[in-house]
């Protein structure tokens, strides 16, 4: 082979960063004996958006700044049930095919296999040395600092039947919603789907939220599977996809993600914004919820501005995500999966919202840990990740006023 300007340069930085190992203090244990697939290089970017290798130096310092205790982690063996839920999903894949083709880096799904066999081979040394992280993962930066909002699992006062109190229905996927996967009509819309009814013979656009909330245009079909006391609560369900049904005996239910209308998601929050009802700088979930509490009238009327629409189903366990597998709080990220496929493995550090003493609202010091991706979401495009806070009123808090710039590092075997 011709070595060219490029290939030296490689090689050089290579060897550079194996010599400056011995000052930057990173780790000589062995390597675990997990098989190794070399991803394809990354090709010369223009800066903004790009994955950007970084030298065995660069991701020792990066191994050196996490702080997986804030994540609620005790110890990096505490992984080992979420990286199993990705491996088992990442395993049932077609090894061979492209997990992710983004700026000039191609991934199999094998490689995704190989990076969560290799983490999970060095669990029990990284307690002692999370350094081994660089020495035995090639570390891509998601250039263009991504953007980090937050989802949580939401408790919801209901019935599974409509008495007083309660009155707003919560709905399973109706029988009339048809899907299709536009790949089946041109491979250029693959993962792409259509969702639609037929009416007097053709296929039109599923019913929106004015037509299911104010219209009624479900009644007829019996859907109802619980009732809300409050129709805001269920908005919010449909934005996390998922959360608690707190029962009148005390009990609890999970609430599933069944399907969705298709129609386009439209924050509330802007709407609200660009007709003055709240401040740029005070968009939140808790900001959004005292505005409906003083001004009740308004409520579906400003709902209906976001014509996408989410269906459940009961289940006595969860929160799951896309990959079909449990979720957990702090580890769990719904990606783009064009961009973070899900199963991939990935660190991450952005600054975590926090109550000063005071009350009010702030961004407190770094959260650095592991992330997985094991979720998506309708909102969830290219370099937007969703941080999944859990449930409870601490997650809550989180998840209503997180939406910050980030780091992100893709992690790949060597």
């Amino acid at each position: 082979m011709k070595l060219t300007v490029r290939h030296i340069t490689r090689i050089l930085t290579a060897l550079f960063a194996i010599s400056a190992i011995f000052y930057a203090g990173c780790s000589q244990s062995p390597q675990p004996t997990v098989p190794a697939e070399v991803p394809s290089p990354v090709e010369e970017q223009p800066e903004g958006s790009r994955f950007i290798q970084l030298s065995e130096t660069e991701a020792c310092s990066v191994s050196q700044t996490l702080t997986i205790g804030k994540q609620g982690i005790r110890s990096w063996m505490d992984f080992a049930p979420s990286l199993q839920r990705s491996a088992t999903y990442v395993a049932k894949k077609p090894q061979d095919k492209i997990a992710l083709d983004q700026y000039g880096l191609q991934v199999t799904w094998k490689t995704i296999a190989l990076s969560l066999q290799k983490m999970q081979a060095l669990l029990p040394q990284l307690d002692a040395d999370p350094q081994l992280l660089a020495k035995h993962f090639t570390f891509y930066r998601l250039d263009s600092d991504p953007q980090f909002t937050g989802y949580y699992e939401p408790a919801l006062q209901a019935s599974l039947v409509k008495k007083a109190g309660y009155s707003y229905p919560i709905y399973a996927k109706p029988h009339d919603l048809q899907v299709l996967k536009l790949e089946k009509i041109h491979p250029r819309w693959k993962g792409q789907r259509a969702y639609y009814r037929i009416e007097n013979g053709k296929a039109v656009p599923y019913y929106d939220r004015k037509a299911i909330d104010i219209d009624g245009v479900l009644d007829s079909q019996h859907l109802e599977i619980a009732w809300a006391k409050d129709p805001l609560d269920i908005f919010f369900l449909q934005i996390q996809g998922s959360g608690r049904l707190l029962l009148n005996d005390g009990s609890t239910k999970h609430i599933l993600y069944a399907g969705k209308n298709g129609r386009q998601y439209v924050s509330l929050g802007r709407v609200m914004y660009r007709r003055g009802l709240l401040p740029k700088d005070g968009i939140s979930m808790q900001a959004i919820r005292k505005y409906f509490t003083e001004n009740p009238e308004n409520t579906y009327q400003l709902l209906a501005t976001n014509p996408s629409y989410v269906f459940f189903r009961l289940s006595d366990t969860g929160p799951f995500g896309s990959m079909g597998q449990t979720l957990t709080p702090r580890v769990s990220f719904a990606t783009d999966p064009s961009y973070l496929p899900l199963g991939s493995v990935f660190l991450f550090d952005v600054p975590m919202p926090e109550k000063s003493t005071e009350g009010t609202f702030q961004y407190g010091e770094n959260m650095a840990g592991l992330g997985l991706a094991q979720d998506t979401g309708g909102a969830i495009k290219e370099h937007h990740l969703d941080f999944f806070s859990g449930y409870g009123e601490t997650a809550t808090w989180i998840a209503g006023h997180m939406n910050t710039n980030g780091a992100v590092w893709l992690l790949l075997p060597k």
